[in-house]
């Protein structure tokens, strides 16, 4: 055994196993989250409700490919349009 942990080459590849599974670790929960974002807006339609990064609740009122149209409060004058990153949490109608 002696002999075994004195060859530079395991102690090489017992390194990189280490640092493999440290990396795995870290990203795989990015991952998980990034494929947890994309679907949430390629699901998103007209009428849902939105929660943007900013914190401003709305209702989505027109989708393109990268950009859509949120309407703020209940005057329906506040139309902004925004990327759909700016899109942190969707709630469908009728979703509790």
């Amino acid at each position: 055994m002696e002999t075994l942990m004195s060859n530079p080459i395991f102690v090489v590849v017992i390194y990189v196993v280490i640092i493999g599974g440290f990396w795995m670790l870290l990203t795989r929960p990015q991952k998980k989250e990034q494929k947890r974002v994309q679907g949430m807006l390629a699901d998103l339609e007209v009428g849902d409700t939105v929660l943007t990064t900013s914190g401003f609740y709305g209702v989505v009122i027109d989708i393109t490919d990268e950009d859509l149209v949120v309407e703020f409060g209940s005057n329906k004058n506040c139309r902004i349009p925004m990327q759909k990153a700016a899109i942190a949490q969707v709630e469908k109608p009728g979703q509790e």
